[in-house]
């Protein structure tokens, strides 16, 4: 059986996930992560599009060079094979912008706004540890709930970056509101306080 490590990405874990980013399928061709490099919620409007230039790429690198730890890589056997975005929902300006993915309250929040799982890894419960390390990060950062925003099984590949439904409410996460083509699910990380 294969051994799932999850890791936040570090400035010494760049070529790694560059390499995972960029590596050709089992069947060829290039993935759409080599291209996006996972910028999407960090852009608005066309920066997205106009940034598959090499722009998406050079800041994505400038985010984990920097440090910031914008994300999590999944190793099996010690082959990088999954990533997952997380982090403060107010650090992801188009998801601040949805009016169908709008924040439910005021408490603090962070969001898993990507998952990437590279073919030849598939099936395997990569993306769900990629989920459990996600919320776990989120609660030592103080995050009073971790978000997502899933689709529905069946739903086209082509919108599945954000996870599949099954895999968030198997992890604990409860459905909060339907967001058209996403649902919108949370999971609270922190018990309320109760008083007496």
């Amino acid at each position: 059986m294969s051994s799932i490590r999850v890791v936040p990405v570090t400035p010494a874990r760049w070529p790694d996930l560059a390499e995972l980013l960029s590596r050709k399928g089992p069947r060829g061709g290039s993935p759409q992560t080599d291209g996006c490099w996972c910028r999407f919620w960090l852009t608005r409007g066309n920066a997205h599009w106009d940034g598959y230039d090499g722009a998406n790429r050079a800041a994505l690198e400038e985010e984990v060079t920097s440090g910031s730890e914008p994300g999590l890589l999944a190793y099996v056997d010690d082959v990088a094979a999954g990533w997952c975005r997380v982090g403060p929902r107010e650090r992801f300006p188009r998801l601040e912008a949805s009016r169908n993915l709008a924040r439910v309250n005021d408490e603090p929040a962070w969001a898993a706004v990507c998952f990437y799982v590279h073919p030849a890894s598939r099936r395997q419960d990569v993306a769900s540890a990629l989920l459990d390390a996600a919320a776990e990060r989120a609660t030592a950062h103080g995050a009073a709930f971790l978000e997502g925003y899933p689709v529905a099984p069946g739903h086209p590949t082509i919108d599945a970056y954000t996870g599949y439904l099954p895999m968030f409410l198997a992890a604990g996460f409860e459905q909060v509101r339907d967001a058209g083509r996403r649902t919108l699910v949370r999971r609270r990380l922190h018990p309320r306080s109760t008083t007496s």
